[in-house]
């Protein structure tokens, strides 16, 4: 983890340490938007890498997945050198970790299981063929904190275990890593988005930054170089858990326990 410790907050029980990332706790506001249920699965995905012609041929158009409350959250056309060049190669890059990978060559078992392996660029440029985008880290804690309830975890207080998230807890829910989405639906927050904490961590379209002791309204950070990733994932424990809990990564790393949920205007 690349965040040193903190002493305990609101977000961070007395029974563990948190991070000083976290802090300090603020006011963030957003405007109405919708955040898909499930994290985005190997099916999903499997459609969008079918469709896929090259990153010429493929890649949104300039502005396109732009939160409408935020300008300049949209897709840059430079980053168009960041996607895989054609098909094959993006099944390529999906096949970054032979025991935990999710992505299988052809359509199997893993149909309904969470993607994993896929890079910050290939995950937002999904959501945008999807009609979606990729959520700001202020709405991807709203749905997991449960709004003005500011929830511990997307299901309230009680302490996480394996009917709660597909997480660690003393020893992985699953031996196999990620499950199904949707397989913990005890978890489920507060509007019934399920797998808000562990299978995978969710990307967020901001750079990670330093919060402000400020209010902030519809806010995303856009300068920098390293992604935000919320959520934990099956590898990652009570802390991770948390709604306030923080991580991120570069944009082009296609890792093992990142995945993606998208989000989408309301109609």
């Amino acid at each position: 983890m690349r965040a040193s410790e903190a002493p305990p907050s609101p977000g961070c029980p007395y029974s563990m340490t948190c991070f000083s990332d976290e802090v300090p706790e603020h006011q963030s506001t957003v405007s109405a938007f919708a955040l898909d249920k499930y994290e985005v699965t190997v099916g999903r995905f499997r459609n969008f890498v079918n469709a896929y012609v090259s990153n010429t041929a493929s890649a949104p158009a300039d502005g396109a997945g732009v939160n409408p409350a935020i300008p300049g959250t949209g897709w840059q056309s430079a980053w168009n050198a960041n996607l895989p060049a054609d098909a094959a190669a993006f099944t390529t890059v999906l096949d970054c970790n032979a025991a935990y990978q999710t992505w299988t060559s052809s359509p199997g078992a893993n149909e309904a299981k969470a993607l994993n392996c896929v890079s910050w660029y290939e995950a937002f440029a999904f959501c945008i063929w999807d009609s979606g985008r990729l959520p700001t880290e202020s709405e991807w804690e709203y749905a997991a904190a449960g709004g003005s309830e500011n929830r511990l975890y997307p299901w309230g207080s009680a302490a996480p275990d394996c009917t709660y998230a597909n997480a660690y807890a003393s020893s992985y829910c699953i031996a196999t890593g990620i499950a199904s989405v949707g397989a913990t639906p005890k978890g489920n927050g507060k509007w019934g988005h399920a797998d808000l904490a562990g299978n995978v961590w969710e990307m967020v379209s901001d750079v990670k930054d330093a919060y402000t002791a400020s209010s902030v309204v519809d806010y995303a950070n856009l300068t920098g170089t390293v992604r935000g990733f919320r959520g934990g994932s099956f590898y990652s424990g009570a802390r991770e858990a948390r709604a306030a809990r923080r991580n991120d990564n570069l944009p082009d790393a296609h890792a093992f326990d990142e995945g993606l949920r998208c989000a989408r205007g309301v109609q």
